[in-house]
């Protein structure tokens, strides 16, 4: 992936610009590669049990492992504002536990076959097991923080899975009368996914040993993060080619997204009613599926969310600029970058 781009961040009054290079994960890690490979041994002893089926289900969820993104984020933001320590892999390990609970239990929620092209737990050892597996995730990361008396980073994780609940729901009760407006559908992608990235942020600050106040302010860099990576995966439902996610799948599933709501906030009335129409009842039917994506482009969704996106993506830049300059605050905006140019 080669991007060439242009940051908003003043420096001196002129323009950083940030040189064509190819961001791959592998080159962005660089500064966290050997805390990384660390992480990967503790993490797989935090997981470990004395339960024979457990510990099968626990190496099979390990080795479908997907970009480590989420340890990157508190590594780099360690870094960044500190110290990497002991605190800093406790807290890696935690969001990591908590958040393979919670897509164990939405997999089972979801009836969900698949996970990363790989069998669901749901889909292997059947629902019961998987809520069980779900609840000693969650258990296993509640007992690290406290055996380690974690009590700062246990407050900003389970905060971000309470959120995460909530946003789940509020998505689930708006779908049911496809209502959302704008606002809303900012406070269930805030919710739903920012949440966790901005705690990522956030429990590298604080484990380093970062002020309050500096804790807050990655904390909300992360936030915008999430913010601009879910109107990304937002737009994948929009394009030409089924690139990470399936064309059309959050239309099939009755999810209002940002594009959608923009193109029906501009539409006439009998226009909208006959969109929501297609979205409630004919869903299911590939040729009204992507009539509904002609309609959003034709109406400028598309370019709409992108705007938002990048709006988010520069407020992230822009709290990164009082930050000294280091190999763990580069690649952490380069971190940034990917998530925003991914293809998947």
């Amino acid at each position: 992936m080669i991007i060439i781009f242009k940051s908003n961040i003043k420096s001196n009054d002129q323009c950083v610009y940030l040189r064509c290079m190819p961001l791959r994960l592998e080159d962005i890690k660089t500064p966290v590669a050997r805390e990384m490979e660390e992480f990967e041994q503790k993490f797989r002893a935090s997981m470990k049990t004395k339960v024979l089926l457990l510990d099968k289900i626990m190496g099979y969820i390990v080795k479908r492992k997907g970009k480590q993104m989420r340890p990157m984020f508190v590594f780099l933001s360690a870094g960044t504002c500190g110290q990497i320590n002991d605190s800093t892999y406790r807290g890696a390990s935690l969001i990591e536990l908590l958040h393979t609970a919670t897509l164990v239990h939405d997999d089972v929620v979801d009836e969900a076959d698949y996970r990363r092209g790989f069998f669901s737990v749901n889909a292997l050892w059947k629902n019961k097991i998987a809520v069980l597996v779900g609840d000693f995730l969650l258990s296993r990361g509640l007992m690290l923080s406290v055996e380690n008396k974690d009590f700062n980073l246990l407050s900003i994780v389970t905060n971000a899975v309470r959120e995460m609940s909530e946003g789940e729901l509020l998505q689930i009760d708006k779908a049911r009368r496809l209502d959302i407006n704008e606002e809303i559908y900012y406070d269930i992608i805030r919710q739903k996914t920012a949440s966790l990235i901005a705690s990522c942020c956030a429990v590298g600050a604080s484990s380093s040993g970062a002020t309050e106040e500096v804790v807050k302010t990655m904390h909300k860099f992360g936030e915008n993060i999430g913010m601009a990576f879910q109107i990304k995966d937002d737009l994948f439902d929009f394009g030409d080619d089924e690139i990470g996610k399936p064309v059309g799948i959050d239309i099939k599933e009755k999810k209002m997204t940002l594009p959608l709501i923009y193109a029906l906030s501009k539409a006439t009335w009998l226009e909208k009613r006959r969109i929501i129409s297609i979205i409630k009842n004919e869903s299911g039917k590939p040729k009204k599926v992507k009539e509904v994506i002609a309609f959003v482009k034709k109406s400028g969704g598309i370019e709409y969310a992108q705007e938002a996106m990048n709006r988010y993506h520069q407020d992230a830049l822009l709290l990164m600029k009082d930050f000294p300059d280091s190999s763990y605050k580069q690649s952490l905006i380069q971190l940034v970058e990917f998530t925003i140019a991914r293809n998947n």
